[in-house]
């Protein structure tokens, strides 16, 4: 069980599926019990027009990054490589709600967060940040 005073890290990903493809969080979750695991990995899920939409409660530890699952929330957004404007939008909403409730937790990209040969998200989130004024 994830407690609020344990969440260290806000983890942004991408689905790594097609840009023209619209998933949604149950399409997630359903891919990722094909992987056998417990379900959605994510806390929440950025589909392509900007919803947002629920994952895991946000007590309930992620299987989102190996390693710091149990000091972590994460968002994914639907897609590859080209996020929309309203999908950007609503992952400033989320990050901003997030950082009020866990002021201490670094805002970071699935790659920047552990030793890993993908790029997810796919964007340098740390520039994204400091161009919204979110770090």
């Amino acid at each position: 069980m994830l407690r609020q005073k344990s969440i260290k890290k806000l983890i942004i990903h991408c689905s790594d599926t097609d840009d023209d493809v619209h998933l949604t969080a149950i399409d997630i979750h359903k891919m990722h019990l094909d992987f056998g695991w417990d379900g959605i990995g994510y806390h929440k899920v950025i589909t392509r027009k900007g919803k947002v939409e629920d994952g895991r409660p946000e007590f309930w530890i992620g299987a989102h990054v190996y390693g710091h699952n149990e000091t972590s929330l994460g968002v994914c957004l639907i897609g590859r490589n080209f996020f929309t404007k309203s999908q950007f939008s609503a992952l400033e909403k989320t990050l901003l709600k997030w950082k009020k409730k866990y002021p201490d937790a670094k805002i970071m990209g699935h790659c920047d967060a552990t030793k890993t040969k993908k790029t997810c998200p796919n964007f340098d989130v740390r520039t994204w940040c400091i161009e919204k004024g979110i770090l």
